[in-house]
C-alpha cells in the first residue's frame, strides 16, 4: 500500500515538474509592444487614415519621416493645381493625426538628402522591423519584394465597404475628365474611381449616376456609370 502511494506521489511530482518547465520555456510576449508603421505620402493625401485612427483601429506607433513631409511641401509649392491641393490636404491630415488621442504619432527626423522617399521608407522599415502604410501600388510591390509587410487603406475599405451593384444609383461629384474625351471621372467615399459616360462637361458638378459595371484590376477597383437624365415635367 505504501509503495502504491509512493508511486502516485512520484507521478504527480513528475507531471508538475514537466508542466512548470514547459511554462518557463515559453517566450514572454510583451502585449504592450507596438508595431512601427511608417506612413507614405499617398496615405496622407488619401485622408482616410485620419478616420481610421480616430476610431482606434491604428493602435500602432505611427511614424512620419521628415522626408515624407518635405515631399508634401514641395508638391504644395508646385505649379500643378491638383497636386498642390492634394499635398496641402496631406499636410492638414498630419496635423489632424497628431491631435487624435487614440493614435501615437511621431515625426522622424531622417536625413533630407536626395534619396527617393520610397527607398527611404523601405530602408527605415527594414532597419527597424516596421511596416509601411501606403496606397501606392509601386511602393507596395517594391516593399513586398523586400519582405516588408504593407498596410493599405484600400484593402481595408475593400474588406468593409458596402458594394455598389449594377443598376444602383449614386450622386457623384465629377472631379476631372477621363481618357475618353466624353468621359468624366469622380470618386466614391472609399476612394473608388468612377468613370462616367458623357460627363466631361460636368466637371466640379454633382450628377446622379447609375452604375453599369465594375472592373477589378491589380491596382484597384474601378466603376463605370452613366448619367441619369432628369425627366422634364409636363406643363
Amino acid at each position: 500500500m505504501e509503495l502504491f502511494i509512493f508511486i502516485v506521489v512520484l507521478t504527480i511530482l513528475l507531471e508538475t515538474t514537466y508542466i512548470t518547465a514547459k511554462t518557463i520555456s515559453k517566450p514572454i510576449i510583451n502585449s504592450s509592444q507596438k508595431r512601427k508603421v511608417y506612413i507614405d505620402t499617398s496615405a496622407l493625401i488619401d485622408g482616410r487614415i485620419v478616420s481610421v485612427a480616430k476610431v482606434g483601429f491604428l493602435g500602432d506607433d505611427l511614424i512620419i519621416p521628415r522626408s515624407v513631409i518635405r515631399e508634401l511641401q514641395l508638391l504644395a509649392d508646385g505649379k500643378d493645381n491638383e497636386k498642390r491641393s492634394r499635398a496641402r490636404f496631406g499636410l492638414d491630415n498630419i496635423n489632424e493625426l497628431e491631435r487624435v488621442e487614440l493614435a501615437t504619432v511621431t515625426i522622424y527626423d531622417d536625413k533630407l538628402d536626395r534619396t527617393p522617399v520610397d527607398d527611404r521608407l523601405i530602408d527605415l522599415a527594414k532597419e527597424n522591423r516596421g511596416l509601411i502604410l501606403t496606397n501606392d501600388y509601386n511602393l507596395n510591390m517594391a516593399a513586398t519584394a523586400e519582405g516588408i509587410d504593407i498596410l493599405n487603406v484600400n484593402d481595408l475599405a475593400l474588406a468593409v465597404r458596402q458594394e455598389y451593384l449594377p443598376g444602383e444609383t449614386f450622386t457623384l461629384k465629377i472631379t476631372g475628365t477621363g481618357s475618353n474625351p466624353k468621359q468624366g471621372v469622380g470618386h466614391l467615399p472609399d476612394g473608388t474611381m468612377v468613370v462616367v459616360d458623357n460627363a466631361s462637361t460636368k466637371v466640379n458638378k454633382e450628377v446622379k449616376v447609375e452604375f453599369i459595371r465594375f472592373l477589378q484590376t491589380s491596382s484597384g477597383r474601378m466603376m463605370f456609370a452613366k448619367i441619369i437624365k432628369e425627366r422634364k415635367s409636363r406643363k
